[in-house]
Order: C-alpha cells, then structure tokens, then sequence
C-alpha cells in the first residue's frame, strides 16, 4: 500500500484519539483470568489485540464483541488450554511476552508461536526469570525464541530480571503472579527502561481487584535515588484473585503524538479528546517535548488542545521510558531549527524491527543529516543516541506543507500491528484540513 500525503496549509478540528494498544491488551487478558464477567469499552481492535483475544479463548475465557463493547467471561484463574495445535499469536510480541508467563497457570501444555518476525523475537531473558518461580519453558527451535512450550505448573516465589530489554517481560510476570501458588517477589535490576509500562500495569491490575507493594534498594548509599543504574526494584505480589468490573479504555497518547506532531509542525490548532491528564502512560510526555520545542499545549481533565504555528526549536530529549515515541520525535527533530539529541532508546532494537536502524535509514531517504551512534557515559552503557540536524525547506519530509508525496510503502506492515493509521484515516474526516 502507498500512503499518499496531501500538502495543507493549516489544521484545526476536533478528534478523538484511538483507544491505547497496551491497555487494551492488558484490559482483556485480566478479564479473562478473572472471577466474573466483564465489560470492556472503548476496546482497540487490532491483529495484535485480536491475537490476545484469541489466546484467552483457548485457554478458556468466554468472549463476546457487542456493539460498544466486549464481554468476558473470566476463568477465575482456571485455566486449559483447548487448542491441540500451536496458538498463533501473528506479530503481536506483547501477547507473546504477556501470555508467557500466563500461560504457566493452565492445567496442561501450551505452546506460543506466531509469523516469521515473531519468531525473532528474543525470550531467553523472561525464559530464565520463569525458573526459580517453577515454570518451566522450551524453545522448540533451541534459540531461545518462539514457538515456546509453557508446561503447567507455576508455585511463586522469589526471581530477578533485568530492566533494560523489555518492560513486557515485567509486567508478564506480575500480571501472573497473583494467581501463582505462593505468590511472587520480583526484583528489577538495573537499568529499568520503560517503568511507566509497568505502571500502567499495576493500575490496571488495581482496577481489577489485585493489590501489590513495591520498594527499591541502592547498591549505593550515596546514590541519588532516582539514579537508575544504581537502583533495584522489587514488587511483592501476594496470593489472590482477580474480579471483574467494567473497565473503559483509554485513549492512546502514543497513537496521538501522530497528529499533534502533525499540528506542530505544519501549524494549526487542534482538540483531542480521550486523552486523560492523570494517565500512566508514559508517551504522555510528548505534551511536554511538544511545549519544548514551541508548540503551545493546554491539559484538560480528558482532553489535550495544541496549537503551533509551525516554528520549533531543537532540543535534547531522554526517551528511555517512552521508547514508542522515537519516530515521532525524529521526524519533529527533523523539521526543527537546531541539533536534537535524542537518547536512552537502545531497547528500539529489539521491537518487531529494528526501530533505531529504521528510523535513520527513512529520514536519511528523505535528504536528513543525521548522526547515530552509542553513548558510553558514567553508568549509561550503549545507551543509543541520535543527532538530528535541520533541514531548511526540506520539501522531501514536508509532504504535508509543500506539495503532494508518496510516502511509507511499508504501511501494511505498520498497519497489522497497530491499526493506528486507520484509525487515523477515519478520525481526520473530523479534523477541517485547509489547502
């Protein structure tokens, strides 16, 4: 598919953003592990969200897609699995690093699989913290990669992992842990990339009746305490059970830094509603690297309003808990007047591809200069870092201001895994779009 970009002059409307990718997944599975039936509104219904659908229908939720919206009926932790083949999880990693751990609390095997980019995904890291809790996994390719055979069995107890890779290997297994024989002890070692995830997955799994506690060590006394890289995590989840309630999903600040950095830089004015000031997801902070960059921001209690005139200013940003925004903020760095550095985003490299690589290799296509290269500093280790040099009038990446372009020949691609660009498609009909 060849995504053809219409020039414009000016923007201004009223939209309402996607329904967020992460809590409806979340939202979906702890309905499925929980006691009762649920209602889930406001549900994303994408291939990787449908990959989760299906995965808590084979181990044995009973789900049904109403008009507006999605009923489950919960296991209560109960689970078996029904499929006699390999479940396919398509190119959802989230369902395939969640559903791991998951899957440990089913009566008999399950074995986890998907295409040929799923299967690239690595899964030593969540694998190894499984075995002091008394799960037992296996690589059916010996890669450490999926198809994984999950075997029954899941006592709790004590484990480790490391913070840098992957958040979804942390939220995994705290999503699993309350339904465990003995509950779980998780620590997260140093560095913990993307906590806002984890966040995000404790609220939700607060909505659903589940507590836990949380606390962090220093390897240093005199270390500051938000220093990362000398910090440990623990989260202790004890035995309990999952309710059901009805749980509205909200909108998804990732999929609407698009149009705000649209706005930004084209100028124009613009509302976005279902975007909730006091949300956890970490991608919010696109409102401030907006406001940074000149753009002028108001914050309701469930709405976002920006307005730009299409001036921004360079600057340096740390996106190491908000790794889904380095497009985004790319592309803005490269229509900015000045250098911006962006760093903390080395864990991009391990997404459905390499996003860092890709990232670079687009903007270079469209005669950007830039530089990437790995930062060795202090106890930042290989933390990526990019440097994004204005291009004046460049009217390759101006598609929007100068004239019509066609742009992302990959758009099916991107589409599969998030249907974020159709949903644009139909909400900008809203949006007046000025020639």
């Amino acid at each position: 598919m060849i995504l053809k970009v219409k020039n414009i002059s000016n923007i201004g409307g009223v939209v309402k953003a996607p329904p967020s990718k992460s809590y409806s997944h979340r939202a979906v599975i702890l309905a499925s592990l929980a006691k009762g039936t649920s209602k889930l509104y406001d549900m994303l219904y994408s291939k990787d969200t449908l990959a989760s659908i299906r995965v808590c229908e084979a181990l044995g939720a009973q789900i049904t897609r109403h008009d507006d919206y999605l009923e489950v009926v919960g296991t209560g932790g109960k689970l078996h699995n029904s499929s006699n083949v390999p479940i396919d999880l398509a190119n959802s990693g989230t369902t395939l690093r969640l559903m791991t751990s998951v899957s440990a609390l089913s009566d008999n095997e399950v074995t986890l699989t998907g295409d040929d980019s799923l299967k690239t995904r690595p899964m030593g890291l969540l694998m190894n913290a499984l075995k002091p809790l008394g799960i037992n996994t296996k690589s059916l390719n010996d890669n450490e990669k999926a198809p994984i055979l999950i075997k029954p069995g899941f006592a709790g107890g004590e484990t480790n992992i490391y913070g840098n890779v992957s958040s979804q290997f942390i939220s995994s297994i705290l999503i699993s842990s309350p339904l465990s024989k003995h509950g779980v002890t998780l620590y997260v070692l140093p560095e913990f990339k993307s906590r806002p995830y984890v966040n995000m997955t404790l609220d939700i799994m607060r909505k659903f009746g589940v507590k836990s506690l949380k606390g962090y060590y220093l390897k240093h006394d005199n270390c500051d305490k938000e220093f990362q890289s000398c910090r440990i995590d623990e989260f202790k989840i004890t035995k309990q059970d999952y309710f059901a309630c009805d749980y509205t999903v909200e909108g998804d600040y990732s999929s609407a830094s698009y149009l705000l950095a649209l706005i930004a830089i084209n100028g124009g004015k613009a509302k976005i509603k279902n975007l909730f000031r006091n949300s956890k997801q970490g991608d919010k902070v696109i409102l401030d690297i907006l406001q940074q960059m000149g753009a002028k921001i108001i914050r309701g209690d469930d709405y976002v309003e920006i307005g730009s005139d299409g001036n921004l200013k360079a600057i340096d940003v740390d996106l190491s808990n908000a790794p889904d925004l380095l497009i985004t903020v790319a592309v803005l760095a490269a229509m900015a007047d000045g250098t911006t550095n962006i760093t903390g985003v080395a864990h991009a490299r391990v997404k459905e591809t390499d996003r860092i690589d890709t990232t670079c290799r687009e903007l270079e296509k469209l005669g950007c200069k830039l530089e990437e290269y790995e930062d060795v500093n202090g106890y930042t280790i290989c933390s990526f870092c990019l440097k994004i040099y204005r291009q004046t009038l460049n009217e390759q990446l101006s598609g929007f201001r100068e004239r019509e372009e066609d742009i992302c020949p990959y758009c099916d691609y991107v589409n599969d895994s998030s249907m974020k660009y159709d949903y644009w498609n139909t909400a900008i009909n809203d949006v007046e779009l000025k020639a």
